[in-house]
């Protein structure tokens, strides 16, 4: 009797290790904090699936939008580390956001596991050809926004997003005094270019390669140092509006909740960083989405870049006095 109750106590003490070593028994969930078809949100569905494969259980992407991106990274910042919630989080929610915002109910840093580096997110410099067709080039913006300070505006996806602080970053580079005109998010933005409401608007060239490719918007720039693939015959901003070293771009990477067990971390890492590293999905970021894959996608490293991101945000934030409750 002796014996038989030591084999079941033995066999109970087993089965939190084992329960973790089936991990994932059940659908994994990637969280978002912007829109369908926003530019996390194409990349996570595009991750899915093979993720999916390779952990043997669905990979469902959720989107939970509003502040920034700030609700879907509290929620993970505040969810169980049992493996089963994930985000797929940028530079603006987990550095921008932390001088933008007064206050944050999380700790961007802290608050999280790093999983992987996801990838560098340039942004590119757009005009309308056909309502201000006198912009043909990026001298031809700079000239006409000196000679009219103020006078020129430009569209950005909110107070703070990458999309405005690029372009802050941009008139600061230039000399140039350009008014501001936020919008809720990617739509209304974009739409705001073509219908000839505002002059320019800097957004990511994911979503900018089909206007640009149907001739409704015209590519001045690349904000990184190097042409995008995505883009071909694009130059830099640096280059096309002499602004040597101008660059400003932002990445996406994959987080999971605080104290998640290392071997969940470390599988999850191990499965992401054999996906990014395989031709097609190479090929994807590139050509399609301009971005760039990242070197070492490793957690220490994503880490290292997340770290010093939040330093260098906090400085343009501060500089453009962008400022959100």
């Amino acid at each position: 009797m002796l014996r038989r109750a030591t084999t079941m106590l033995a066999l109970l003490l087993a089965l939190p290790a084992a329960a973790q070593e089936a991990w994932p028994n059940r659908p994994v969930t990637i969280l978002g904090g912007f829109p369908n078809g926003a530019g996390t949100d194409i990349y996570a569905r595009k991750l899915a699936e093979p993720l999916g494969r390779a952990l043997g259980q669905p990979v469902v992407v959720d989107n939970r939008t509003g502040a920034g991106g700030n609700i879907a990274s509290e929620a993970v910042a505040k969810a169980r580390p049992d493996g089963y919630l994930f985000l797929i989080g940028t530079a603006g929610t987990h550095a921008i956001n932390a001088t933008l915002y007064k206050s944050l109910p999380f700790d961007p840093l802290k608050d999280v596991s790093h999983i992987a580096l996801l990838g560098d997110v340039p942004n590119v410099l757009l005009v309308n050809p056909d309502k201000r067709p006198q912009y043909r080039t990026c001298a031809d913006l700079l000239a006409a926004a000196r000679a009219r300070p103020g006078a020129l505006n430009y569209a950005s996806t909110g107070n703070g997003a990458s999309t405005h602080l690029a372009a802050a970053q941009f008139a600061a580079a230039a000399g140039l005094s350009l008014t501001h005109v936020p919008y809720r998010g990617q739509p209304g933005a974009i739409q705001a270019l073509l219908s000839g409401d505002v002059d320019l608007f800097f957004n990511q060239v994911g979503p900018s390669i089909g206007p640009v490719t149907q001739g409704q918007a015209l590519a001045l720039g690349v904000t990184v140092p190097r042409p995008v693939a995505a883009l071909p015959g694009v130059a830099t901003v640096a280059e096309a509006c002499a602004l040597p070293g101008f660059e400003s771009s932002t990445w996406y990477g994959l987080f999971g909740p605080p104290g998640l067990p290392p071997a969940i971390q470390q599988r999850m890492q191990a499965e992401v960083a054999k996906i990014l590293a395989t031709p097609d999905f190479q090929a994807w970021l590139v050509q399609t989405q301009g971005i760039t894959p990242p070197a070492d996608p490793s957690p220490e490293a994503f880490r290292r870049v997340h770290e010093a991101d939040i330093a260098r945000w906090a400085a343009i934030v501060r500089r453009s006095g962008a400022s959100l409750d």
